[in-house]
């Protein structure tokens, strides 16, 4: 098994950023996607989005 971060575009709603952090931690998908979600609109901004998309372009797919 790798140690990078890979993509989980199979089970992902648009990058598979979040489905494929919960697979690596074991952590429920919803509950990711609801927190990330309200971290950007809480405390980050544009800045969690931007982060978002950097994960997915940079991740392995």
């Amino acid at each position: 098994m790798s140690n990078s971060f890979t993509l989980d575009r199979n089970n992902g709603k648009i990058m598979g950023v979040c489905a494929g952090v919960a697979n690596r931690t074991g952590l429920d998908v919803t509950l990711l996607r609801v927190g990330l979600v309200l971290l950007t609109l809480c405390a980050l901004g544009p800045i969690g989005v931007v982060a978002y998309l950097l994960a997915g372009w940079l991740a392995e797919g």
